[in-house]
């Protein structure tokens, strides 16, 4: 039985000074090495400049935030629950009138690791609390103040203490960087976690717009607030982890995003297919980076009812 309104029980302990150093058991896979030498001369600069890409971004940016703040105002929910001891280190929970899942949806939002907070995405709840869903919209801690590393590891706290306190597993739904936080949970070794959780509480997830390899990024500059090195960006690439095999990974891009987007979501589900992974790829026609993520707010949307069926509704 789930309990949705139960304490946390224990406290979870950070593990040692870099969050996820224990998941490369092995080198990475030959097909995903090759992309280096595929790849060499593309501009990242240009391909992962999505506000470059979509010149009225702030619109849509102020308008996730107009609408995520109309949504609070009506939703039955729970708001800065803690899961650790980070500024934002919170997630709030919407609940639907009438569970109908068998799990929880953790919804992980974008901003390239260094920006934005959940108050920008409480209406990404919407779609899946009318059909009967639970949902929480969590908050990590930003680069540069933490690295990245340390966000994974944070997002595998707020996954653990959310089956603890609920006694439900949890669907990983991420936007953009929170598309690699969603891959990383579900390839996540859980007793490397904590001994006492089980060996799955992610049976599934739903990246949007992801980024699974972040080796291109060290060629930005959007690597000034991440600092990651190459060997840095390997290990926190679940492309490069190894696959959760058995498990479900959707990767869903917009069908105008950027070639290395579309590409990203397409590697990742082409190499974890191949390594036993329940793979699929799907291009959102029409969408950009910032409207890909619409549909969540709307219960008749393709993407929303999928989230649902994956979360057993």
């Amino acid at each position: 039985m789930s309990r949705l309104s139960q304490p946390l029980s224990k406290d979870l302990d950070r593990p040692g000074a870099h969050g996820a150093n224990w998941f490369q058991t092995e080198p990475p896979a030959p097909a995903a090495a090759q992309q280096d030498q595929d790849m060499m001369s593309v501009d990242y600069e240009t391909e992962y400049n999505n506000r470059g890409r979509v010149p009225e971004h702030p619109g849509i940016i102020a308008g996730w935030a107009r609408d995520a703040a109309a949504y609070r105002e009506v939703a039955v929910s729970e708001r800065g629950v803690r899961y650790g001891e980070g500024p934002r280190q919170t997630y709030d929970l919407f609940k639907p009138e009438d569970v109908k899942s068998q799990a929880i949806v953790l919804f992980i939002h974008g901003g390239y690791w260094q920006a934005l907070d959940p108050s920008h995405f409480s209406h990404m709840a919407r779609g899946l609390n009318l059909l009967g869903v639970p949902v929480a919209v969590v908050g990590y801690d930003l680069c540069p103040q933490v690295e990245v590393g340390h966000i994974v590891w944070e997002l595998q706290q707020a996954a653990a203490t959310i089956w603890l306190r609920y006694n439900l597993p949890v669907v990983a739904v991420g936007h953009s960087a929170g598309g690699q936080l969603s891959a990383c949970l579900l390839a996540t070794g859980w007793k490397n976690v904590d001994p006492m959780l089980p060996e799955q509480i992610v049976p599934a997830a739903y990246g949007i717009s992801g980024l699974y390899n972040l080796k291109p990024l060290t060629e930005t500059s959007i690597n000034k607030a991440l600092g990651l090195t190459l060997e840095g960006a390997e290990r926190e690439s679940p492309l490069f982890w190894p696959a959760p095999s058995g498990l479900v990974m959707d990767a869903v891009v917009g069908g105008t995003e950027s070639a290395e987007y579309l590409r990203q979501s397409r590697r990742l589900t082409d190499i974890w297919g191949l390594e036993g992974v329940r793979t699929r790829y799907e291009e959102i026609d029409g969408a950009n980076h910032f409207t890909v993520i619409a549909g969540l707010a709307d219960p008749d949307s393709a993407m929303t009812r999928r989230i649902a069926e994956l979360a057993g509704a």
